[in-house]
């Protein structure tokens, strides 16, 4: 077993046992030491984010990557955590801004894809969505070794999230049939990058980016509401501080839902129109958030296609053009990635 899968599942196992001042000490330096060495996903994180703040100085963006960094390592330091968390911290933790666009969902009218992207704490906005909102069911990539991949499913239901494995048979059916007759129940989506060649190629805060599309096919194939969700850090004080039992919390800012075309017997092509239309407008709604608040957006990996090899991006679109030029409303690809460091791309 490498050193590294050993290393996730001992601090799945036993960061709970470590207290919190101390773990976020911890965290904090690593993500110095990591930010100070420099390496390609941290290089990365800063073209990233250049590309969101095209006028910020380069020591400006520096700065910022240095915050990235830290809250990228925050993250998985509650990851590692939240199992321990009692109901009430994990309330304590969580303000939701957009309420409004969840009524529907929350008071069990009908079900909801949502669009996310790699910001915050994802993990607790679930843990908080399945006790106070809806339950819910998400996709994961198989990990390898199956140690790793068995810690974290047990880990996500234990939070209350039900997990499909990525690549077993039937998972886009299980999400649709997961989401029919508007059932009260979410399937929330990772979706802020798929460079495969069922991705739908978006304008991401003014420059061109391949998604998934992942959420919107769940979502047209369900028919129900597309909602983007932005997740972001915020500072705690007072009593909302103690009873979090940390100086941090986050915020699920939800964006107005998405219209779903009601429109029976669509073929092929209108789906794909329907599909890169919705995704564009989930990427507008979580480009906004991802401006806003940019440091928590933990993208140390190639999502922008300026950043991608001419040669490869030249096939992968040969491939969708081969597969139909996209994905249709039965693709299920790409959905949702597991909760371990992003491998950087070089």
């Amino acid at each position: 077993m490498p050193d590294s899968t050993k290393a996730y599942l001992f601090a799945f196992r036993h960061a709970v046992n470590i207290p919190s001042p101390a773990l976020r000490a911890l965290a904090a330096v690593a993500a110095d030491a990591a930010w100070l060495m420099r390496g390609s996903g941290v290089r990365m994180l800063e073209r990233n984010y250049a590309r969101i703040h095209p006028n910020l100085t380069r020591r400006d963006i520096r700065t910022l990557s240095r915050a990235g960094m830290r809250s990228y390592t925050r993250y998985f330091c509650e990851a590692f955590t939240l199992h321990g968390l009692t109901e009430h911290q994990i309330a304590a933790r969580v303000r939701v801004e957009g309420g409004e666009h969840i009524e529907a969902i929350a008071s069990g009218v009908t079900g909801a894809a949502v669009a996310l992207g790699h910001l915050g704490n994802w993990d607790l906005a679930g843990a908080w969505s399945a006790r106070n909102f809806a339950p819910v069911l998400t996709v994961a990539e198989k990990l390898q070794p199956p140690e790793l991949y068995d810690e974290f499913v047990r880990f996500r239901r234990s939070l209350g999230i039900d997990v499909l494995g990525l690549g077993d048979d039937g998972v886009f059916s299980r999400l649709v049939d997961g989401l029919a007759d508007h059932q009260h129940r979410i399937v929330p989506l990772l979706a802020d990058r798929d460079l495969t060649a069922r991705g739908v190629e978006v304008d991401f805060c003014g420059h061109r980016a391949r998604v998934a599309a992942g959420p919107a096919t769940v979502a047209l194939a369900a028919q129900v509401p597309l909602i983007p969700l932005g997740v972001y850090y915020e500072k705690l004080t007072g009593s909302r501080r103690r009873d979090a039992g940390s100086p941090w919390g986050i915020v699920l800012d939800f964006h107005p839902p998405i219209p779903v075309p009601d429109e029976p017997d669509l073929d092929d092509a209108a789906k794909r129109e329907h599909v890169k239309a919705m995704t564009q407008a989930w990427v507008d709604a979580l480009g906004r958030t991802i401006t806003a608040h940019t440091e928590d957006w933990h993208m140390l990996q190639k999502v922008f296609i300026e950043d991608l090899d001419p040669e490869r991006y030249a096939q992968t679109l040969r491939d969708a053009q081969a597969e139909g030029d996209a994905p249709a409303a039965g693709d299920g690809q790409n959905v949702h990635e597991s909760p371990t460091p992003q491998q950087p791309e070089e």
